[in-house]
């Protein structure tokens, strides 16, 4: 069946990549949170084409056949940037996201060449061997916010994470509420497994960055 989904309902946010191209990416205007380009998925998306990943003139991408995998994936922008950049790429989410994951795909298949974009149901904490062999790369972009969610998404960065898988993971950081509880929660459980490292600004896109929001690089403890 073709993804359709009613245009009331949504705008459009573009994000531009380096190279002038841009993404455009539907959200919407009403709905859950999966609906919307959160402002860590563009400090994300615009981080993997920073100079140490992405550097055409100096013959540098690091993205060039790597498989990717986005948790929590939303509009999908992380995911498709990293498509554009010649990944091979599975967005993924739940059931009721998808439409828009199709849409957007479909939307922006032109700045896509030799990378890939495919959208999948993903349910945190559940069976991951349909995204075997382990991927490369692990994106996820503000998916620490809701305490039920926290052990079956450890347990999906478990499951997906090979010895040399490396997960990139952006967050903001949020000081209201249950917010910094669920996040320290999120960081005990994760570190039981994986080693975590903070990215300094100075490393991130210049302008696309935030004091309150970081990116961290997670690996399995060997």
């Amino acid at each position: 069946m073709a993804a359709h989904i009613d245009e009331d309902n949504y705008f459009v946010r573009e994000i531009e990549k380096n190279d002038g191209c841009v993404l455009k990416m539907k959200q919407c205007y009403l709905g859950d949170v999966g609906c919307v380009v959160w402002d860590a998925a563009i400090v994300l998306a615009k981080y993997l084409e920073t100079k140490q990943f992405y550097d055409p003139s100096g013959g540098v991408n690091v993205w060039a056949g790597k498989s990717v995998v986005e948790l929590g994936a939303g509009t999908g922008v992380v995911g498709l940037m990293a498509a554009t950049l010649g990944a091979q790429v599975t967005v993924t989410d739940l059931e009721d996201l998808q439409t828009l994951l199709k849409v957007n795909i479909k939307e922006n298949q032109a700045l896509i060449s030799s990378g890939s974009a495919t959208a999948k149901v993903l349910k945190w904490g559940e069976d991951v061997s349909e995204f075997m062999p382990p991927p490369h790369y692990v994106l996820m972009a503000d998916c620490i916010y809701y305490e039920q969610s926290i052990v079956p998404l450890v347990e999906s960065l478990k499951l997906l994470s090979g010895p040399e898988t490396c997960i990139i993971c952006c967050y903001e950081q949020r000081t209201e509420g249950v917010n910094p509880k669920v996040e320290r929660r999120f960081f005990e459980l994760l570190k039981q497994h994986f080693n975590c490292e903070e990215i300094p600004s100075n490393k991130q896109d210049p302008e696309f960055s935030s004091p309150d929001i970081h990116i961290l690089h997670i690996r399995r403890k060997v």
